[in-house]
């Protein structure tokens, strides 16, 4: 434009909030006509970016597995912060929570990068959480107006370890007691402990333990497995005796066995034998002692040795202790049954007591493993004087996969080297196995 057409005054400063007057505008024309005006029009200005996406707050319930009300907990990283929150809400030392520290801490573990920036005020004991403290930007489910990504749904939380039922067996004193209820244990000595804890007795009276007969029935004695269904009959100490013996034959006659947890007894005698004809000593006898010299806490192998070792022709005394017995079996001379041993039919599942380390829950023998270790239990007794089904078990084990007799010798020695087989034995162990599982036996 040409300098005589400018305008010679400016339009006042406009206020605070004050709106734009007509007056105030350009009077040279209407608006829009900026460009004969010689003005040239502003860009729009630029939309506002939305505030960042905030994860919404994770809140937990919680409670002392003892009793308590229901407290919400939030803020945690990691399972020691985690501990000290329930600690703050139940008012108590988080070394008093006793939660399992082998929780997966991965579950309460968050990325560095999604971790809150701010810390929400604590909740106080059992404070429910209140409309107020949700964002406040507009109503549930309107996120997308309000610039926040809605979060995943949380995911389905996984299920409990499937836990097995608590194993409850049914127990009675052979001579007579009401019926006990017993579980928890893990060995026989486990075992008798708490048979003696349910009838208020010493656990040291107690010989050996029979499945599902009162009789002393070394057919149904206790040995390395219970059946789920089976119950235990305690056989406890009765009378002392001691007996003379003169051994006239290298063999006494006697087999011997022990109940795991330190009483050797006699779990057979042979007909016609030096100890047959000595009618006072019977199956079931635990022996005590030999010439005065107390044998409690031997296996039942170190006592065969014992016997073994007597010089032909010369007396030695037993002190032996009978279980108790009841009216109707008193005067009765017991001898171990010519028939076979019972096969385990209740359940389907055995309880397997070991003398190291835990009892397990394990599927009842094979027909050839039942097979098999009966005769390995006849082997030891005609080789070392004892029966044991629990050690005629662990050998059928370390052999039942072995290719050849070395490998079998091997894995024996390496969790039975303490008894120290013969070879002669383990050769004649490795045959029968072989003809149990040929079909030849």
């Amino acid at each position: 434009m040409q300098e005589s057409e400018k305008t010679t005054s400016d339009p006042e400063p406009m206020q605070n909030g004050e709106a734009m007057s007509p007056d105030a505008q350009d009077s040279t024309g209407p608006p829009g006509d900026e460009e004969n005006q010689g003005v040239v029009p502003s860009a729009p200005p630029l939309p506002q970016e939305p505030p960042p996406c905030q994860r919404p707050k994770l809140v937990f319930h919680t409670q002392l597995a003892h009793g308590s009300p229901t407290g919400r907990i939030h803020g945690f990283t990691n399972v020691r912060e985690l501990y000290a929150k329930i600690a703050e809400v139940f008012d108590i030392s988080a070394s008093e929570t006793r939660l399992q520290t082998a929780a997966d801490a991965s579950l309460f573990t968050m990325q560095e990068s999604e971790k809150t920036t701010s810390d929400p005020e604590p909740m106080q004991n059992g404070e429910a959480m209140s409309p107020d403290a949700q964002d406040s930007t507009g109503p549930p489910g309107d996120e997308e107006n309000q610039g926040v990504v809605p979060s995943a749904p949380p995911l389905p939380q996984e299920p409990p370890p499937c836990q097995r039922p608590k194993l409850v067996f049914h127990t009675q004193l052979a001579h007579g007691s009401p019926t006990g209820r017993i579980h928890g244990f893990t060995n026989v000595r486990e075992l008798y402990a708490k048979i003696a804890e349910v009838f208020d007795i010493s656990a040291s009276e107690i010989l050996f333990c029979t499945l599902n007969s009162h009789k002393v029935d070394m057919q149904k004695l206790l040995g390395g497995q219970i059946g789920l269904e089976d119950f235990i009959f305690a056989h406890v100490r009765g009378e002392t005796k001691e007996v003379e013996v003169v051994k006239t034959e290298d063999a006494l006659g006697l087999t011997i066995t022990d109940n795991g947890a330190g009483y050797a007894f006699i779990k057979r005698i042979k007909e016609g034998s030096t100890i047959d004809r000595i009618k006072t000593v019977c199956v079931g006898d635990h022996i005590e002692a030999i010439n005065d010299q107390s044998i409690v806490g031997c296996r039942h192998y170190e006592v065969a040795k014992m016997l073994k070792e007597q010089l032909r022709g010369t007396p030695f005394t037993l002190r032996l202790v009978e279980p108790k017995k009841a009216f109707d079996m008193i005067g009765q001379r017991t001898r171990a049954p010519k028939s076979s041993e019972g096969k385990m039919v209740s359940g389907k599942e055995t309880l397997r007591l070991r003398s190291k380390g835990s009892a397990t829950l394990e599927e009842i023998p094979s027909e050839f493993e039942d097979k098999a270790i009966k005769k390995v239990d006849d082997l030891l007794e005609s080789y070392m004087g004892i029966r044991d089904l629990e050690l005629a078990t662990t050998i059928v084990e370390a052999g039942k996969n072995k290719k050849n007799p070395d490998d079998f010798a091997e894995a024996l020695d390496s969790v039975l080297g303490d008894f120290g087989f013969p070879d002669v034995f383990l050769f004649d162990v490795w045959g029968a196995m072989g003809d149990v599982k040929n079909g030849r036996i």
